[in-house]
């Protein structure tokens, strides 16, 4: 997997073989990015499901002030860290063991960005809708990856969305009804 953008553009990042690991793809990385503005400056991140890191480490390459990662699994843990190492540490990037649902419930400063790609078919995201809402600023954005086209989460809804293979990405803005 390559980063796209910004100042880690081209950097190439391994992650090993795991169940239920999807690397964000290239093309629907660079859609995404287009959707939000090139540049995150200043903003502060939070990738719920790391996976990879693709989308934290995208974050971080194009100017986000902190990226929080959290990721469950040991051994994608320290793939995550050994990444984080190959790109030299950037401060900007915080990586930490830990479980969605207690992460989000814990939240105590609103970010600007959440990354959510949780693993299909078990029921995260309706889990995680009644968290969104103190973890994300008024303004904030939600990202959101699943097996099947959604048009709102919990008070957020989509203004965005696009189709690769079989993931169904989404990205979702406060309603304001």
């Amino acid at each position: 997997m390559r980063i796209v953008g910004g100042e880690f553009r081209r950097r190439v990042l391994r992650f090993p073989d795991s169940e239920g690991l999807r690397p964000t793809p290239d093309r629907v990385r660079e859609t995404l990015f287009n959707w939000l503005g090139q540049e995150l400056d200043g903003w502060h991140c939070l990738d719920l499901f790391a996976g990879s890191g693709a989308l934290g480490f995208e974050a971080a390459s194009r100017g986000a002030a902190r990226v929080l990662m959290i990721e469950n699994s040991p051994r994608v843990l320290a793939a995550l860290h050994e990444n984080h190492e190959l790109l030299h540490k950037p401060a900007s990037v915080e990586i930490r063991r830990g479980d969605a649902l207690q992460c989000l419930a814990s939240v105590h400063d609103a970010f600007d960005l959440i990354f959510l790609d949780p693993p299909y078919h078990k029921g995260w995201l309706p889990r995680l809708a009644p968290l969104l809402d103190k973890a994300l600023k008024a303004d904030g954005a939600l990202y959101v990856e699943a097996e099947h086209e959604i048009d709102s989460l919990a008070g957020w809804r989509t203004t965005r969305h696009g189709k690769a293979g079989g993931v169904h990405y989404h990205l979702l803005r406060r309603a304001t009804d």
